[in-house]
């Protein structure tokens, strides 16, 4: 670690509330040159919320910032690049239909003026490329890249603003092991070279390999920093959830049931038109979690998107505790007795326009608990969103709050309570956070 003596960031107590939630309460952080630094804790904790204000993204209710030891007003993305900072987010933000010399250059100023230096543009890339051996085609389109590449596109995009502070939330989330090793590879090699990164996450494996300092937040708060000599995976469990946790869920051994879904030669094409899932055979028994393992990619999204209708397989069928599913008819999926938990909880598990309430009912809200001869029971939804609200811990405004307004960990948490308080016969789920596994074992 460089410069201990002086921070190049500092932020004291910053408050962030939205409406009746308080995100983050009196938080104080510092950043030195030359260090990774992890905020750690559990979806919800206020990470994000704290990164997001010191980007520029929200302004701090109360509170101060020092980049570099001035005093700063962060009011805009805009600002923060200004001083340095340089934010990758867990949802990329590049434009798909574009290359990546296209996106890194967005929003820079042209040496020629009101017209594009391409010549030099490439050659600054390419040297960056060089520098932090960071590979990619500068003129490919960014649909055509892997997850992997896309986010090194992100970070090159970060340095051809000149940053020195990265911060880079939750970034190894869609990454295969291999990706992660590049990344890690990536972010020593920045440092090396006096830079400072913030990572956020919640896996601690990879908090422990790679960072050297820990900064624990939870509700909001932080409730402890740690140097990664000076503490263990253990303690850092513990100080997330605010408890002891046990070392290993007792599990009774329990015999498999009768077959629930069974899925026969099932094909399906990708959004490119070529066959991501190629004639799976697949049974699933009662009281059996059966896991779908792969790099990413490699038709894990495919197959679950064809099980809930989102996609029509090509050829195939999947038949529901002996009923034929029709292919394509989500509805059809959720009578049946389905629930989906999707990855990108953002774009395709929830319509963040809407109100807590309204996301909550969205699968349901034309059964007779809900409406009755096409008018809806706004009662009833109110105190079945509000039963959910307390059952699953969503920190929230209220239930007429928009979903847009939940971080990240409430998002996830709108999204269990709404597909298992169905009772579903078969979830097709992606992973959760350590603290939602914790919280809701018996869920599954």
């Amino acid at each position: 670690m460089a410069d201990k003596a002086n921070p190049v960031v500092t932020m004291r107590s910053v408050t962030k509330r939205f409406l009746d939630v308080t995100a983050n309460n009196k938080v104080n952080f510092e950043l030195f040159p030359g260090e990774i630094c992890a905020l750690l804790g559990e979806n919800g904790a206020g990470k994000t919320t704290l990164m997001n204000i010191l980007f520029g993204y929200y302004t701090c209710d109360k509170g101060e910032i020092f980049i570099k030891g001035k005093i700063t007003e962060l009011t805009s993305p805009r600002d923060a690049i200004s001083q340095g900072i340089g934010m990758i987010h867990q949802h990329f933000t590049l434009a798909p239909s574009q290359t990546v010399l296209e996106n890194i250059i967005i929003g820079t100023k042209s040496s020629k003026g009101l017209f594009l230096d391409l010549k030099a543009a490439t050659e600054k890339l390419l040297h960056l490329q060089e520098r932090f051996g960071l590979q990619v085609d500068h003129q490919a389109r960014v649909w055509s890249l892997s997850v992997g590449e896309q986010q090194k596109v992100e970070i090159l995009k970060a340095l051809y603003r000149d940053v020195d502070i990265l911060i880079m939330d939750e970034p190894t989330a869609v990454l295969a092991p291999i990706e992660i090793r590049e990344l890690f590879k990536t972010l020593k090699s920045l440092v090396k070279e006096n830079k400072s990164v913030i990572f956020i996450s919640h896996k601690l494996n990879e908090v422990m390999e790679i960072c050297d300092r820990i900064l624990v937040l939870r509700g909001g708060e932080v409730v402890a920093e740690k140097i990664k000599k000076e503490t263990s995976t253990r303690e850092l469990v513990n100080l997330m959830v605010g408890r002891e946790m046990l070392e290993r869920l007792e599990k009774k051994k329990i015999s498999a049931g009768e077959v629930v879904l069974e899925i026969k030669e099932l094909t399906v094409a990708n959004d490119k038109g070529l066959e991501a899932v190629k004639g799976i055979d697949l049974l699933v028994r009662k009281k059996e979690i059966v896991g779908l393992a792969g790099v990413s990619g490699n038709g894990q999204s495919e197959l679950c998107q064809a099980l809930f209708g989102l996609r029509k397989p090509l050829d195939g069928t999947i038949i529901i505790e002996g009923k034929q599913l029709p292919p394509g008819d989500p509805q059809s999926a959720i009578r049946a007795g389905m629930a989906r938990i999707p990855e990108d909880r953002i774009e395709t598990g929830l319509m963040m326009d809407l109100t807590v309430a309204e996301n909550m009912v969205l699968e349901n809200h034309i059964s007779s608990h809900f409406s009755h001869k096409g008018l809806i029971n706004f009662q009833a939804i109110h105190d079945y969103s509000d039963e959910l609200i307390k059952s699953y811990s969503i920190k929230t405004a209220g239930r007429d709050a928009a979903a847009k307004s939940l971080s990240g960990g409430n998002l996830q948490k709108a999204i269990l309570a709404r597909e298992l308080s169905g009772s579903p016969i078969y979830p097709p789920a992606a992973a959760g956070g350590k603290g939602t596994r914790g919280r809701y074992p018996g869920c599954l």
